[in-house]
């Protein structure tokens, strides 16, 4: 009943991995630098503009050198939704972002976590990361630390990171949810098969 996975190895020494798990050590960093006794807004910002680029990269080297794993499979959608929810409690501790939005970002990893053990109870594995999802994620990453600039900031840079951060985090949030949508259509699939095997 179990989807194939296919024969990608495990393969857990690669530097993708290593690009990647560097950036889940970026997280802790992170949260120190924002919440911290003694906060530093600008090199979070960097922290943060870091962990957004290495998620494109980790990805780029593992096709590139031919190193593609299963465990980076894993490791990859984790390390986004970990930098994702850990920035959103963040900033909206912070108050740099409304609750509002972060609660319209995490209703969708409720919404399609619920759809994930739906497919679990039927023998499928996860699905594999959707494009929109993954260009969603990078565009949210690229938003946050421009948000957080604009907060650190005053005069002419807070107006343009101020603009150019809402516009790109509205827009990485329908990217968000429309990836969402991809899945749901993806889930009612291997529903409906299973069950029509199941009667089979």
């Amino acid at each position: 009943m179990a989807q194939e996975r296919g024969a990608v190895p495990w393969r857990p020494f690669t530097l993708a991995n290593g690009i990647t798990v560097l950036r889940l050590l970026g997280v802790p960093v992170f949260l120190w630098l924002l919440l911290g006794p003694d906060r530093h807004d600008i090199a979070a910002v960097v922290v943060l503009a870091v962990g957004g680029t290495t998620d494109w990269l980790d990805g780029y080297v593992a096709r590139r050198m031919g190193q593609v794993s299963r465990l980076g499979q894993l490791l990859d959608p984790v390390a986004d939704r970990l930098y994702i929810l850990a920035t959103l409690v963040a900033l909206t501790v912070r108050e740099v972002v409304p609750w509002q939005f972060t609660a319209a970002l995490l209703a969708r990893e409720v919404v399609l976590g619920l759809g994930q053990l739906a497919i679990r109870r039927y023998g499928y594995p996860p699905l594999p990361v959707h494009y929109v999802g993954k260009t969603a994620t990078f565009v949210l990453l690229m938003a946050f630390p421009t948000l957080l600039l604009a907060a650190a900031t005053t005069g002419t840079t807070h107006t343009w990171a101020y603009a150019a951060g809402w516009a790109t985090a509205l827009w990485g949030l329908a990217l968000y949810w429309l990836a969402a949508a991809f899945y749901f259509w993806q889930i009612a699939g291997l529903i409906r098969a299973a069950r029509a095997e199941a009667r089979a």
